[in-house]
């Protein structure tokens, strides 16, 4: 399904900007025009067993150890999941990963871990299923896309 398409019919609102490819927090930096949505960074995880997945949004500037994550959430060894895994899952590509690509996961087969901040936010920066845009959605349409697509978050302090 389209991502705009899914976007207006459950009536959550964004603002666009387009912009060059992105796949790094520091281009994103670069190339993304000034907005008010919160910069994350959005990682594609996988247990060692590859049993269990999840997508965790966290502050760009936010040190990530996934050790201490995998403790926390009570998961055995986390590492990035594979790009094959990525499009398997959410459908997209490196660099286009974001909470809009669990629109994808219709089996709701992926975890969604929200680092409690981003989670308070006014608004979150996210790419529409490519790298090429960002959409910021108030934290009210961030809470109905997940209604929508039936995830339900997971918080934690980083």
């Amino acid at each position: 399904m389209d991502i705009y398409e899914f976007l207006e019919n459950h009536n959550v609102t964004y603002q666009r900007y387009d912009h060059p490819a992105v796949y790094t927090v520091a281009e994103a930096d670069e190339l993304v025009p000034a907005n008010d949505g919160a910069h994350t960074k959005n990682l594609f995880l996988r247990d060692k067993k590859d049993k269990r997945h999840l997508l965790l949004v966290a502050f760009a500037e936010t040190p990530v150890n996934l050790k201490e994550l995998s403790a926390l959430l009570e998961v055995s060894n986390l590492s990035l999941a594979s790009p094959e895994r990525l499009l398997k899952h959410l459908g997209i590509t490196p660099g286009a990963v974001s909470p809009l690509a669990l629109i994808n996961d219709v089996d709701h087969l992926v975890e969604v871990v929200f680092e409690r901040g981003v989670w308070e936010s006014a608004a979150l920066s996210c790419h529409p299923l490519v790298n090429t845009a960002t959409l910021v959605l108030p934290k009210a349409g961030i809470e109905q896309f997940l209604r929508a697509t039936g995830h339900t978050v997971t918080l934690v302090n980083l």
